[in-house]
C-alpha cells in the first residue's frame, strides 16, 4: 500500500509543484514506483515541470466522472518509467472534485505504488482540502519570509483541525538565500522551528537551476544540477533515513557556501550562550 503524502502551503509562488516533481523524482531513482497527481486544477503546472504536457489524454476530471478509472488517466514519465503523472484539468475548476473524490482516486491507487504525492494548490480553499483529505503525511512549504512563514503556520493549524497529529506535518524551506543568511537578514532554521513548532524536513537554496530545469521540463534531479542533492535528501527522509538536515548544505569549500549555511543553523544557538 502506498504512502501518500501531500505538499501545501498557505500561499502561491513558494515552490511546491517544484518540490512534488523533484521529490517524487529522487523516489523513482531510488527505485520506488511513485505517482504525482496534480490536484491544481484549472491552473496545472505540474505536467509542465514534468515535461509531460504533450501526453497528456485523460486528466483527474476524467477519472471523476467515470470516462476512464485512474490508473488509465496515467502518464509515464519519459525517462523514469517507474514514475507516473495523474494531470490536472486546465478547463475545468476545484469544485468539479470532492474531498470523497480524491479518496477514491488514491484508494484506486495506492497497491499499485510505493509512494503517492498530491501536490496542492495554494490557498485553503476547496482545492486544499480536496489535496489533504486521502493524505497521511503533510509537507508544508515555507519561504523564509514572516508573511510566508505566517501562512504556513495558518495552513498546520487547519491540517490539525483535519486531524493530522504533529509528527505528520513537516516543513520544507525552500529558497534560502545564502548572502542575506550571512548578513543575519533571513530567519533562521531555529526562529522557524519554534514559530511552526514542526521539524523540518529539507532546506533548499535558491538557484537559477530550478528556474532553467524548468524551463526545459526536466527536474534538476534528472539534470545533474547540484541541488539535486537536496531533494533526495528530502526523498531519504520520506523513506525514513536519518539524514541530518546540515547534509542539504553542498559544501564547496571551506569558509565558503558551508560557512555561510553552517551560520544558517548555528548562528540562532549562538546568540543564546
Amino acid at each position: 500500500m502506498a504512502k501518500t503524502l501531500v505538499i501545501t502551503s498557505g500561499k502561491g509562488g513558494v515552490g511546491k509543484t517544484t518540490i512534488a516533481a523533484n521529490v517524487g523524482c529522487a523516489l523513482a531513482q531510488m527505485g520506488e514506483k511513485v505517482c504525482l497527481i496534480d490536484a491544481d486544477i484549472g491552473l496545472k503546472n505540474l505536467d509542465v515541470v514534468l515535461g509531460l504536457e504533450n501526453r497528456i489524454v485523460y486528466t483527474i476530471i476524467d477519472v471523476v466522472n467515470g470516462a476512464v478509472s485512474a490508473k488509465e488517466a496515467l502518464v509515464r514519465h519519459k525517462i523514469l518509467r517507474n514514475l507516473y503523472l495523474l494531470p490536472a484539468s486546465q478547463i475545468a475548476t476545484k469544485e468539479m472534485v470532492s474531498p470523497d473524490d480524491m479518496k477514491r482516486i488514491v484508494s484506486d491507487l495506492e497497491k499499485e505504488f510505493d509512494y503517492i504525492i498530491i501536490d496542492s494548490p495554494a490557498g485553503i480553499e476547496r482545492g486544499f482540502r480536496n489535496a489533504v483529505a486521502p493524505a497521511e503525511v503533510a509537507l508544508v512549504v515555507t519561504t523564509p519570509e514572516v508573511p510566508s512563514i505566517s501562512d504556513a503556520d495558518r495552513v498546520i493549524g487547519l491540517l490539525e483541525n483535519f486531524g493530522y497529529p504533529d509528527e505528520k506535518i513537516k516543513v520544507v524551506v525552500n529558497r534560502i538565500k545564502p548572502k542575506m543568511v550571512k548578513r543575519g537578514d533571513m530567519l533562521t532554521k531555529e526562529d522557524i522551528e519554534t514559530t511552526l513548532a514542526l521539524d523540518i524536513i529539507g532546506v533548499i537554496p535558491d538557484s537559477e537551476e530550478v528556474i532553467i530545469a524548468t524551463n526545459k521540463g526536466i527536474p534538476v534531479v534528472l539534470n545533474g544540477a547540484s541541488l539535486s542533492r537536496n531533494f533526495e535528501n528530502i526523498a531519504r527522509r520520506i523513506k525514513g533515513e536519518r539524514v541530518p538536515i546540515e547534509e542539504d548544505i553542498k559544501v564547496a569549500e571551506s569558509g565558503g557556501i558551508f560557512g555561510i549555511f553552517k551560520g544558517f543553523f548555528s548562528r540562532k544557538r549562538g546568540e543564546g550562550r
